[in-house]
């Protein structure tokens, strides 16, 4: 799934970023942000599972 944005979130992360962040710190950063949307609209759409759940389904601790 593509996630769309505005211009105006590119800049605004780029301008957040260290004077001396390198091409890789700003790929980090587009991953990050990506994954974070990617997660809430999967979250919004009922896609996911709750931890419990899991924690129960693998006889993880609580």
């Amino acid at each position: 799934m593509s996630i769309t944005f505005e211009k105006d979130q590119a800049h605004k992360l780029v301008d957040k970023m260290p004077d001396n962040a390198t091409w890789d710190d700003l790929i980090h950063e587009i991953y990050v942000c990506q994954v974070i949307e990617s997660g809430l609209a999967d979250s919004d759409a009922g896609k996911t599972v709750d931890v419990r759940e899991l924690r129960a389904k693998y006889d993880l601790p609580k």
